[in-house]
This record gives C-alpha cells, structure tokens and sequence, in this order.
C-alpha cells in the first residue's frame, strides 16, 4: 500500500472513528485480561481516563486471559459469547483468529493514526501478526531468584541455566505449569544453540530431550498457573528461584522491595495485545472500537508504561515513555527492550506455538501427572 493511501485512511479513520453516538453504545462491557499488575496498569492508563470521558459506561473485568482460548472455545459453541475485549498473547491471538473466533479487523480504520499522523498499521509495523491482533504490549517471560539463600553460599546466579543446577543453586523452583518457555530453556541448557531451539523442538527427539532436562528439576518444582502465585512462592521463600512475567517481578522488587532480583539472561520476548470475540451484537461492538480508538492511540500506550514495566507496541509511544507513575523512577531501564537487559534473548516464535500449542500442552500436562 502507497504511503499516501495510509495516510489517506489514517486521516479518514481519526474522522470516523467516533461516529457512533452514545445511543448507539452498550453501556455495560466485559473486558478479558490478566488481573494482578498487569490489569492494574490497564485500569489507570485505559479504563480510568475512559469512563471519566463516558460516567455511564460500566465494565466489568473477568481474569480469564490465561484460559481465554479454551474458555472462548466453549462460549461459541454454546452460542454464548459473553465477553467484548480480550487480552490474549500472540500466539493465541493467531488460534483464534484461524479458528474464526477472534473478528478479522481494518486495523487503519478504527485504530487511530499516531500523534505525527503515521497509520496505525504502519506505526504498529511488525507487531500486528495477525488480520485480528491489536497489539498493546512488548513484554517478557523471566526468572528472578532471592537474594538471601544461605545455602548458596555467595553464589549469584549468573544465567538461565542455574535453574537446572540444583546442586550449586539447591532449593524449590516454580515454573509455569505449561510447556511454552519451559521447553526452550531446557533445550538451552542441555546445550542446544539458541537459533536451534524451534528447529530442535520441531523432532520428535527435540521434545524428548527437553522433557528430559526437565524431568531433572521436576520433583524440585512448584508449577503456577497464575502470575502472582510465582512471586509469592517467592516472596514467601516457598521458591528461591522461578519464572513470572518481567512486570510481575518488577512490582514484586521496585515496588515492594522483596528480597528478589531480575534474572535477563534468555528472557523470553512476546507480544500482548487485543482481539474482539467474532459476532458482537452492534450495540457492544461500537463500544468496543470507541474504547480501542481511545486506548490504542499514543499517549495512552506510553502511559501505561508509568504503571508496569511493559514496553508499549507502538513506535510513536516509546519517546513518550517517563517515570512510574508513583514511585518516580525511570521506567525505560527496567524495559525488557532495555539493551542491558536484553544481551541474550529467546524471540517467541508465535507462529510455531499457534500450531503445536494444543498438542504440546496435552504431552506436558500428562508429564505432569506422572
């Protein structure tokens, strides 16, 4: 597409987006995420500033997103669907949107243009992997370890790969209780390179290796299924070392100054985003575009960024990105983009996990039960 054609639909989409009146609306809207911090963030940079513009407007939160793609699975097919926005990861985005659950969207025509007046899909780029994605976030997937295991006796750990060394590191890991990043570090540290990674997971000996690896710390392991849980195990010294979301621990160490540090080393980058449930009636989809033309534009991504430690997804947002929102800190350096943290990165392969997630996810929970 012409550059000038863009900005020809950008120009048209910031007219028409409102069109829409009030009358036209739902007033009441559920909106899907993650709860905890992340939600949190949402709320003040998104909801808040919203329903200050529209005091009629009620919306519910529902803290489904981890289960979002089996939970919209059932709504369709009990012609059910009671959800209007959902927060998913890329890769689910993808699954939804080939399963025809997720609607396909003009994302120039009710995204607004940036503050320069660049199109949506050209200042979203790369991020938009799919015709039903709006990206939001850049996040990542890491571990953190306390910071007072005597039995470490002055060991810090220095990458990923003390996860698997128990006998240097002893003590209770948590891991999420799914096979997505789980596998990639164990094939890491069994030795594989990490360009190999998807290429390796793509045999059937790949996937035995990593089982294996993993099997190593598995008596060693406490699995969460919920973000939050891992930062407790953590702050309550049920874990001394263990995964969780890069804003989760960020929270957990700037912002309530538990003994934990961040561990970068093969975080795990992933994309964050929205996807409206296909078939809204029209009263609750006119909602839905009036919000996302309100909360997708430039500033609002970078103000999110003054509550969780996300990087927003628009190119025009991250100049605009300050300090958090009550501590005063700067936020960029605790950034996953951050370059000093950000030497050795594992990049989400989304297209390889939204086609062997279901069968994945079947073989690592019935490891789990052995």
């Amino acid at each position: 597409m012409k550059l000038k054609t863009m900005l020809m639909m950008g120009a048209a989409a910031s007219l028409a987006a409102p069109m829409a009146t009030a009358q036209d609306m739902a007033n009441t809207v559920t909106f899907v995420s993650w709860g905890g911090a992340y939600q949190a963030s949402q709320i003040n940079a998104y909801t808040i500033p919203y329903r200050d513009a529209n005091p009629d407007v009620t919306i519910v939160w529902d803290e489904s997103s981890p289960e979002a793609v089996a939970r919209m699975r059932a709504m369709f097919e009990a012609d059910n669907v009671t959800w209007d926005l959902v927060d998913v990861v890329a890769a689910d985005a993808i699954r939804l949107c080939d399963e025809g659950l997720a609607m396909e969207i003009d994302h120039d025509a009710i995204l607004a243009a940036g503050d320069d007046g660049t199109p949506a899909t050209e200042d979203f780029g790369d991020l938009i992997v799919s015709d039903c994605f709006i990206p939001q976030i850049v996040y990542s997937t890491t571990n953190g370890y306390r910071t007072d295991v005597a039995a470490w006796e002055g060991r810090v750990p220095e990458d990923v790969c003390a996860l698997f060394d128990t006998e240097a590191f002893p003590g209770t890991r948590t891991l999420e209780r799914r096979p997505i990043n789980n596998l990639e570090w164990a094939l890491l540290c069994d030795g594989v390179a990490m360009e190999d990674i998807y290429d390796t997971l793509e045999t059937e000996d790949g996937i035995n290796r990593a089982f294996a690896m993993l099997d190593t710390i598995k008596d060693d392991t406490l699995w969460w299924t919920s973000a939050a849980e891992a930062i407790q195990f953590m702050a309550d010294g049920e874990a001394v070392m263990g995964s969780s979301y890069n804003g989760r621990l960020f929270s957990a160490i700037v912002e309530q100054d538990q003994p934990i540090e961040m561990l970068w080393d093969a975080q795990v980058f992933d994309l964050d985003g929205w996807i409206i449930p296909e078939g809204l009636p029209e009263d609750r989809l006119s909602r839905v575009e009036d919000f996302l033309f309100f909360a997708t534009d430039t500033q609002r991504l970078a103000d999110q960024a003054a509550y969780i430690s996300y990087g927003p997804a628009r190119i025009s947002s991250a100049p605009l990105v300050g300090t958090h929102a009550e501590l005063g800190v700067e936020m960029a350096p605790h950034m996953p983009t951050n370059p000093a943290n950000s030497e050795r990165v594992i990049v989400f392969n989304y297209l390889w996990w939204a086609d062997y997630r279901d069968d994945l996810d079947a073989r690592f929970q019935a490891w789990l039960s052995r």
